[in-house]
């Protein structure tokens, strides 16, 4: 990839910008001069143009089918062994807000009066208690989440487990008519600022000083996932093949299905596996990246990364990955953010492999369509493990909509007397003002959608196989 020079025009907009951030008292210089290099790298266009003709399917060496993993050590002791090299670190920057939660997304309660976060904690401390090992758990914040973040997990201090914080950095939002930071135009709350996608992973783990505080105790590799993904995780039979084949990044993806269509993809490109974004597609081949029959797999954003490669990229900031231009207009202004995504990292790292997991290490909480999955009968909870019920045949989950009645957190839960139960259930819609009665079972397809103005209550123990209901009679 040339790395392109700047236009005079483009050198002088980058100057002034610089003097402009260098004002900004809120942001450290790591920040500032990270900033800045995401922004000349945006400018000067080295953004990586992909060949279609180019890009091959990757084989079972670069994308690993995870049957064909060697199982793990029987010996209670060298699983031990393994486990004390390992780092938990979940992306905890974002807010419950689209689900009409205030806080951090994490905190929402998930099932059973728990959160992600709890089951995440109850998760790791199970782990340390039947080894004897100590995993800690990393979160790593933004500034939108840190506060709260801190005093969420002093409930925890009690636990088997270390909890340890850190925050990804804060950039200001790029005014595009003047190419200013937006919080120099006077504007001193926290919508001057963005925190720059999760790509930002790797260099806050460095900068914040836990990366070699985790390396000087003997900490190998981190698992990174979203903190909604309710199956991601820990897995020994991936730590232990990274372990032994020396695998620096590993990426787990899993088959796409139609509801995936829209997800990043692996390929092999000039002999490296890397990324494919759909942003990065051309127009005419975008039918054919949606299709699941050439491109069959897509990213979970489960990645477990080795930590001292991590550190050697990033010290000899190497880790240039496609930056992902989001326009927003914010108090008026139309501005932009630069961001990255941390599975575009890939094609840095050495030996980097993808491993196609099964689907049900792909549970992410979204919406409030995918709570009333994880609420259901469809799920057990034990040990803080959310595990699937044996009893549904379909491998498929239920595809579930439901109107914006239904969008927020507590509007959701004050329309259902108790979950119904969906183990036979294929797909549900549902509009309107509609309330659930306790102990109703959902069959097949079915549609329930309640006209303008009128209020539709499902009674407690009905059962509705393949229906339509409009009005009450049809119940």
């Amino acid at each position: 990839m040339a790395a392109s020079t700047l236009s005079s025009a483009d050198s002088e907009k980058l100057s002034k910008l610089k003097s402009a951030v260098a004002g900004l008292a809120e942001i450290s210089d790591n920040e500032k001069s990270g900033f800045i290099n995401l922004v000349s790298r945006h400018l000067s266009g080295e953004e990586q143009h992909i060949e279609w003709s180019k890009i091959k399917t990757p084989t079972d060496e670069v994308v690993v089918p995870y049957d064909s993993l060697a199982p793990t050590p029987e010996d209670p002791a060298e699983t031990k062994k393994l486990l004390d090299k390992l780092v938990v670190l979940k992306l905890n920057g974002g807010l419950g807000t689209t689900m009409g939660c205030t806080g951090p997304k994490s905190v929402i309660e998930v099932r059973n009066g728990l959160t992600f976060l709890d089951l995440i904690v109850i998760q790791i401390e199970s782990l340390n208690s039947k080894y004897g090992c100590n995993v800690p758990l990393l979160l790593m914040n933004s500034f939108n989440t840190h506060d709260d973040t801190q005093k969420i997990i002093e409930k925890y201090a009690k636990s088997n487990i270390e909890i340890h914080t850190f925050n990804q950095s804060q950039y200001p939002r790029l005014v595009v008519e003047d190419f200013t930071p937006l919080p120099s135009k006077g504007n001193k709350g926290k919508d001057g600022w963005y925190p720059p996608g999760h790509g930002d992973v790797f260099p806050s783990l460095k900068n914040s000083g836990k990366l070699d505080a985790l390396l000087s105790q003997g900490k190998e590799y981190v698992f990174v996932a979203n903190s909604d993904n309710l199956g991601a995780v820990v897995d020994l039979k991936i730590l232990n093949h990274l372990i032994r084949n020396k695998n620096e990044y590993c990426m787990e993806v899993t088959p796409k299905t139609l509801a995936d269509v829209k997800g990043g993809t692996l390929i092999s490109y000039e002999g490296k596996v890397q990324l494919l974004e759909i942003a990065q597609v051309p127009d005419e081949h975008v039918n054919e990246f949606k299709s699941i029959e050439k491109f069959k797999i897509f990213n979970t954003n489960n990645l477990w990364v080795n930590l001292n490669a991590i550190k050697r990229l990033v010290e000899a900031d190497a880790l240039k990955m496609e930056i992902i231009p989001n326009p927003k207009e914010v108090d008026g202004f139309k501005v932009l953010q630069l961001e990255t995504a941390a599975g575009a990292a890939i094609r840095f790292f050495d030996h980097a492999i993808g491993s196609n997991v099964p689907r049900s290490r792909f549970l992410p909480v979204k919406a409030t369509s995918d709570l009333l999955l994880v609420q259901s009968d469809l799920y057990t909870l034990n040990d803080g493990f959310v595990t699937r019920n044996k009893a549904r045949e379909n491998s498929a989950n239920p595809s579930i909509e439901l109107g914006p009645e239904f969008k927020k957190v507590a509007d959701f839960l004050s329309r259902f007397k108790s979950i119904p139960s969906i183990i036979e259930l294929d797909s549900l819609k549902v509009t309107g003002d509609v309330r659930f009665g306790a102990g109703v079972t959902l069959k097949g397809k079915v549609v329930i959608a309640a006209k303008p103005g009128v209020k539709l209550e499902i009674p407690n123990g009905a059962v509705i196989e393949n229906k339509e209901i409009h009005d009450p009679k049809d119940i």
